[in-house]
């Protein structure tokens, strides 16, 4: 039994030996490597104002609010 545990110990050892080469040989060869393309940006909304265009808002700065809540 003991010679049977020892040899599960040592594939096991292998095997966290050859992933922990393999992960370490990766980061050193991806150092070199040009960064891939970001995703192209995603479709505009249909209702989004073009540039240069007005839009409503609501100015909620504290004044405004201090000028509501006095009235």
């Amino acid at each position: 039994m003991n010679h049977y545990l020892v040899f599960v110990y040592g594939v096991c050892f292998a095997l966290i030996g050859g992933a922990a080469f393999a992960m370490m040989w990766a980061n050193i060869m991806s150092i070199d490597m040009k960064p891939r393309p970001i995703k192209p940006m995603k479709p505009k909304h249909p209702e989004a104002p073009e540039p240069g265009e007005e839009v409503m808002y609501v100015d909620l700065s504290r004044e405004k609010l201090e000028d509501l809540y006095n009235d």
